[in-house]
């Protein structure tokens, strides 16, 4: 029995030292690297957190990676087509030809970056826009965006602030009062010990959410059902697709750099190379291989392969133009580049994965075939990245192989093409696949789908501009975008199985269908519901399954990392942790600040979401800053600011009593006359006076519901509004017109004379009016056009009332009579389009302009009293100027015979 015991006392105590060893505090290890800012991920994000937070002061930042380059999904990833906010119709900024358009103009560390990208281009390659890609319209190669990510960040390097670690991931952290304080991090190279950094302040920038893992912070991944945020995107209970498997997300992809080359050779036969996985690459691919039966139902459908000889230059949708980096044809170096990213045919979707796939993993774990990819080890995730890999070289090697031998031209054969070495890779593939979704950081706020998503209609293509309902009272960026999910599931060949070829399939409600409103992202989103001394950022932030589809673009990532860089650097400053910000409002403000105007060196952050305001404009600053405190007054639908217009009086008024309702200030400053001054002006003068203005402070009800209406704050959009609408859509009125310009509303019906609605043949009358169709004047019903132009009506299905919703146009000039007898009338004229932006309309009246270079904005109008005389029998109305250039669209017209 002694013996017993004195072996297990010596058991023990060895059990005791490895204790202490392993799971003592890793801050007590006095060779640990000890920073103020720990960046883990030297991802888009990462790198823009260093150089925020650089540039606000922070003296030690330490990045630690684990791969080689910087950049993320524009360099380690090759995405090198940028894909950046988008929302639907024609925008200040961006392409026509793309299905959706650039919501925002440029701004911030994303501008900085694409100017000196688009700078490099020009001088390689004589346009700042080498591709002319058909996705979208900047491109680079990934070596080279690689070259400028670390020229920005280098100034802070040789200064010592910053400190670059490679090759190293996180596998420990210590938490100590539910506050993490250290991170050990093993090498991905032989032989190189642990090392151990100990930090006030840490931002997870990974790819995987790493940091969050370890540190045993909160997190969701995979898909969410409905009960979990009541989303309605979000699978209802019982629907075929409710039950969704927990390694179900939007797909990894490889995506492949091919360069053209003066040899015809194809790349070597990958491993299980079976031609019918790629039934949808072309559409001689889809002609040979529409019968295939697969046991899930799968949409077929695919684009062309490459345009024939002569033909290959312009943008156009191919898979040799889709997301062309550099075209031969009009580059100083006549080769043209490819970027291979390609949803019909490369995408790898990570549930229901291939047989000999599931094995390997379950020989790793048992069970390892159905976990999530973010929670699997780095060896599993190897297993998968292996076969993403190389079902992309099939779609290759299908292009250069059975495509090239069906193709009736070959003149762009991507058989000529071969793979880049750029990246120095044994298989000259990127370093790592596309990452479209992470895990998902349990924050303060998790943002929902349906405080954002547009409700105009069933689907995108019935949506209108607007911001979004929800506002968030801490919005410290902007952003838009469809929902957007590839993919997700797979479909086995029925006589195969999971042993056999398979092709990616739509489940249910993940699909492109939707889109958001102008929104903003709220900074809680960044912080932990419960772990103080961490930040997310990347994609590794509060928000649900069907959100993080629509926020994970390349301008969004670098924002995200410049929030959270700024938000560490205001904590670092005043020695408090994120989570004592949202609910200050002086410290959202120095957040938004330090974004939007108060970091020297740096280009100001789009903040809210206005179409028209780019970053140089020298009112930016002040009328961001004045919306995000919401004292601009807010139309859902007025999404550009129009600084260059007058600041009427009535809206100076409404910016002061909104700025200076008792939330925010204490004092009342004065204001000077306003005559002849711009909106953008007036907003630089307003905000000069009130932005050093004592703050009052937001006043909360109670620890957990901060407006006391029965709603937590973690789930509250608008915490701080008991109503839960920042921006309501605003009531109908009442169809009425102020005929006679002296305040009273008539209706037509009541005020006698004559309207003329001016639409389409064969519409419905409509009440109180004459339909005029756009044909010549004729004696029968007394009114009409100089010519005929009938062909320039139109309706948008846009507007409740159809007199608003029709109109007739001409890019010149036009004339329009009516017989009436002489005198004196008062006329009133409508234009406006309720489906798209008009600028610089005129209408003249008698041969006097009462309308003149008059734009107006979608779905708003702009209505115009005249009083004229008739001498010759006919009222004259004129449409248009003779230069032309722009539409003015003219909707209806009322006279009346003055007495």
């Amino acid at each position: 029995m002694p013996v017993i015991v004195q072996d297990l006392n010596r058991n023990w105590f060895i059990a005791f030292l490895l204790l202490c060893h392993f799971s003592s505090p890793l801050c007590a290890q006095s060779d640990a690297i000890k920073t103020d800012l720990l960046i883990v991920g030297g991802t888009e994000s990462g790198w823009a957190a260093a150089i925020q937070a650089a540039r606000m002061g922070v003296k030690s930042i330490t990045i630690v990676h684990d791969g080689e380059w910087l950049g993320g999904q524009y360099t380690e990833q090759a995405l090198a087509c940028v894909d950046e906010n988008k929302g639907v119709g024609k925008v200040g900024w961006g392409v026509d030809w793309h299905p959706m358009k650039r919501s925002f103009h440029r701004s911030g560390l994303f501008k900085e970056l694409m100017d000196r990208i688009e700078a490099f281009n020009t001088k390689k390659y004589g346009s700042p826009m080498p591709g002319r890609p058909h996705h979208g319209p900047s491109t680079f190669r990934p070596v080279e965006a690689e070259a400028i990510f670390r020229e920005m960040l280098q100034p802070y390097i040789d200064s010592g602030q910053v400190r670059f670690l490679k090759h190293y991931y996180p596998v420990d952290t210590t938490v100590k009062a539910n506050r993490l304080e250290g991170v050990r991090f093993r090498s991905l190279k032989q032989g190189r010990a642990d090392i151990v950094v100990n930090a006030r302040l840490t931002v997870d920038a990974s790819d995987w959410g790493e940091v969050i893992q370890v540190s045993g912070a909160a997190y969701e991944c995979g898909p969410d059902p409905r009960s979990h945020y009541n989303e309605p995107g979000a699978p209802a209970p019982g629907s075929e697709f409710s039950q969704h498997p927990p390694n179900e997300m939007n797909p990894i992809t490889w995506a492949m750099i091919v360069e053209e080359t003066d040899q015809s050779k194809p790349i070597p036969k990958p491993n299980r190379y079976d031609h019918r996985n790629y039934a949808r690459t072309s559409r001689l691919s889809l002609e040979e291989m529409k019968d295939l039966k697969w046991d899930r139902p799968v949409r077929l459908g695919s684009i062309q392969h490459w345009p024939d000889k002569g033909k290959a230059s312009p943008r156009q949708l191919s898979v040799f133009t889709v997301r062309r980096i550099v075209d031969g044809y009009t580059s100083h170096e006549g080769k043209t580049l490819i970027l291979l990213n390609y949803m019909l045919g490369q995408d790898y979707p990570l549930e229901r994965l291939p047989e000999y796939v599931a094995n390997a993993l379950e020989a790793t774990e048992k069970g390892a075939s159905t976990k999530n990819i973010v929670q699997m080890t780095r060896e599993q995730r190897d297993i998968v990245f292996a076969d993403a890999k190389r079902h992309a070289l099939g779609v290759l090697y299908h292009l250069q192989t059975f495509v090239h031998d069906r193709a009736p031209d070959k003149t762009h054969s991507f058989r000529r093409f071969k793979l880049s070495d750029e990246f120095g890779t044994p298989d000259n593939l990127p370093f790592k696949p596309y990452i479209r979704e992470s895990l998902r950081l349990k924050a303060m706020y998790m943002m929902r789908e349906q405080d954002g998503r547009n409700t105009d209609g069933k689907d995108k293509r019935a949506a209108r501009e607007a911001f979004a309902k929800v506002m968030y009272h801490d919005g410290v960026m902007a952003w838009q975008f469809h929902y957007d999910f590839h993919r997700t599931g797979r479909a086995y060949l029925k006589d195969e199985g999971t042993s056999g070829p398979w092709i990616d399939a739509k489940k249910g409600e993940r699909h492109t269908k939707t889109v958001s409103d102008r929104s903003v992202f709220p900074l809680r989103s960044l912080i932990p519901i419960k772990m103080d001394g961490l930040i997310g950022a990347q994609k590794n932030v509060g928000y649900s399954s069907i959100v993080s589809a629509a926020i994970r673009l390349h301008d969004q990532c670098v924002h995200i990392g410049q929030v959270a860089g700024a938000t560490a650097a205001i904590c670092l400053d005043k020695n408090i942790q994120p989570r004592e910000i949202p609910f200050n409002f002086t410290r959202v403000e120095r957040v938004r600040d330090a974004l939007c105007g108060g970091t020297p060196g740096s280009k100001p952050m789009l903040l809210w979401p206005f179409r028209d305001l780019p970053a140089d404009h020298p009112s930016f600053v002040a009328i961001n800053r004045l919306a995000m405190r919401f004292a601009l007054p807010h139309d859902r639908r007025a999404v550009d600011f129009r600084p260059e217009s007058q600041a009427e009086t009535p809206w100076c008024e409404q910016v002061v009593k909104r700025s200076l309702a008792g939330k925010l200030y204490r004092k009342t400053p004065s204001w000077q006359n306003t005559k002849g001054m711009t909106r953008g002006e007036f907003a630089r003068l307003w905000w000069d006076k009130i932005k050093h203005l004592p703050d009052v402070k937001w006043q909360r009800k109670n620890d957990t519901d901060a407006d006391g209406d029965g709603v937590l704050d973690v789930d509250d959009a608008l915490p701080l509004d008991p109503n839960n609408s920042s921006l309501p859509e605003p009531k109908p009125k009442p169809f009425t017109f102020d005929l006679d310009g002296d305040g009273k509303a008539d209706t037509f019906a009541t005020a006698g004379g004559r309207a003329i609605n001016f639409t389409g043949k064969g519409s419905a009358a409509v009440t109180n009016f004459d339909n005029d169709n756009g044909i010549v004047f004729n004696d029968n019903c007394g009114f009409g056009w100089s010519r005929d132009i009938s062909v320039s009506n139109r309706r948008r299905n846009k507007h409740r009332h159809a007199a608003f919703d029709t109109f007739i146009f001409t890019r010149k000039t036009d004339r329009w009579e009516c017989a009436v007898s002489n005198g004196r009338y008062r006329v009133v004229v409508c234009v406006g389009d309720s489906g798209h932006d008009q600028p610089v309309q005129n209408v003249a009246v008698e041969g006097e302009f009462i309308i003149r270079n008059i734009t107006t904005h979608i779905n708003e109008f702009h209505v115009k009293n005249a009083t004229v005389d008739v001498s010759d029998g006919r009222l004259t109305i004129d449409i248009g100027i003779a230069e032309g250039g722009t539409n003015t669209c003219v909707n209806w017209v009322w006279y009346k015979r003055r007495k």
